[in-house]
């Protein structure tokens, strides 16, 4: 392994220009280096971004067109898959290996590392019991890694990693991780997730946003020490930047009143049909990919949309093209949100008939990102707080139980992203302590040669 053109690759999400004044230690980097305006892709979700942070291809080329997507030939919506298959195009590792077969790599946390080619991988990883009893855990390759970390670092907090309590622990659970994985690995990817909460649940203007930003800097402050002791090149970088949020938009719901999407009921829920819908949406934060079963239909799904108070633009396939989202996984339309605004899932009309999941923390039964996970039901603050507690003990008796506890209104959420960036200083950065590639402005799709660069290997043709 080679000692002296290691990379640190740390990914602080939600990091911006605007909110790097209130990180010391991120912030010397720039003074030891660099610091650029990194230019990301639509739409600036995390999995597409780091797709294309990884292998230099934008959304139509890798095939990643946000956190999830209908997936036409099951007939089925999945967000955060996890395998690296879904990823199309070669990996920055995989290119680094053709002139270097030795490359070291350690993934603590990126997605999509199911199954990638990386020497050592630590992903959240719950255990889904029989019961139905969800425990927190994370996977690990080689397998003897996830003995060696739990066993210095307690379990992952799965429950601080996302959800209404999700907190700085996960992160300082990751960040120690890689410190263990530094001195092993050429390159080393940490993802650090803290800026994505309490800028969702309080807005990026908050007290509470500056109280996060200074608590992650604190946090990584070691690992970036440890860089530094072993004369590690160190890149931090983040996905997009998270803007105000004062209005939720309901795509779903205004297909329904329509008459182009479909239900079916269940036990008293209603569930979304999207194999009888004619068209329904995917929301995404700030992006929506509307499916369309008919080419009939488009014109007046795409006028409908274009109705909506919220909605900024509609893409059809041509106007995707344009913005290197034009993908056979990509929905017929795809919607990007005003400043401010952002889509909910939601398609039912009254809650009394919205599902089980609705009001629980399920990233994978949902038909759509729903940051309201994020909260305890500020409407009834006392009563979710006390259902919390009451679950909590029957879990711990090795009972089942249902967390019920998020609210089925986005009005709580201050914080959002998605749409690119209309004001630089809101967007995302890039900090490099190399001075010997320094530049002004770095395009997503730019990053993964930058890194080829940094280690002093040859970019072959993405």
């Amino acid at each position: 392994m080679s000692t002296d053109r290691r990379i640190l690759l740390l990914n602080v999400v939600g990091l911006t220009p605007r909110l790097l004044r209130h990180a010391p230690a991120l912030r010397a980097l720039a003074g030891e280096g660099w610091q650029a305006r990194l230019d990301t892709v639509l739409p600036a979700v995390t999995c597409s971004v780091q797709s294309t942070f990884l292998t230099g291809l934008p959304p139509a080329r890798h095939g990643i067109v946000g956190n999830g997507w209908y997936f036409r030939e099951l007939g089925e919506i999945f967000l955060w898959r996890q395998h690296n298959r879904l990823v199309r195009g070669e990996k920055v590792w995989e290119t680094a290996r053709r002139s270097r077969p030795g490359y070291r790599v350690a993934n603590v946390c990126w997605w999509y590392a199911m199954g990638a080619s990386t020497d050592w991988t630590v992903t959240p990883r719950p255990v889904y019991h029989a019961d139905g009893r969800k425990s927190p855990d994370c996977y690990t390759r080689p397998p003897s890694l996830h003995g060696e970390l739990t066993s210095g670092l307690g379990p992952f907090p799965l429950f601080q990693y996302w959800g209404p309590t999700a907190s700085l622990a996960s992160s300082r659970w990751i960040t120690a991780a890689a410190r263990r994985l530094l001195p092993r690995a050429d390159l080393t990817m940490v993802y650090v997730p803290h800026l994505d909460y309490d800028l969702q649940r309080f807005g990026p203007d908050s007290p509470q946003a500056v109280r996060a930003v200074r608590d992650v800097d604190r946090t990584v402050a070691p690992l970036l020490d440890d860089a530094r002791a072993a004369g590690a090149t160190v890149v931090v970088l983040s996905e997009y930047g998270i803007t105000r949020a004062s209005r939720p938009v309901h795509p779903n719901r205004a297909l329904r009143e329509a008459g182009l999407l479909q239900v079916y009921t269940q036990h008293g829920m209603e569930y979304l049909d999207p194999w009888a819908s004619r068209a329904f949406a995917v929301a995404d934060h700030q992006a929506a990919h509307v499916y369309v079963a008919d080419p009939a239909d488009l014109p007046a799904v795409a006028e409908l949309c274009r109705s909506l108070p919220g909605v900024d633009l509609v893409l059809d396939r041509a106007a995707q093209r344009d913005h290197g989202l034009d993908h056979e996984r990509s929905g017929e339309l795809v919607l990007v949100a005003a400043p401010e605004s952002w889509f909910t899932y939601y398609y039912w009309t009254d809650d009394a008939r919205a599902p089980d999941f609705a009001r629980g923390v399920e990233i994978h039964r949902k038909p759509g990102y729903d940051p309201a996970e994020l909260f305890f039901d500020p409407a009834e603050p006392v009563a979710a707080r006390a259902r919390a507690g009451l679950n909590l003990a029957r879990k711990k008796l090795g009972l089942r139980y249902a967390m019920d506890v998020v609210p089925l209104d986005g009005r709580w959420v201050r914080g959002t992203h998605g749409r690119l960036p209309d004001d630089p200083q809101d967007g995302p950065v890039l900090l490099c302590t190399d001075p010997a590639h320094k530049r002004d402005a770095l395009a997503a799709a730019d990053v993964r040669d930058l890194l080829l660069d940094l280690a002093a290997l040859p970019a072959a043709p993405a």
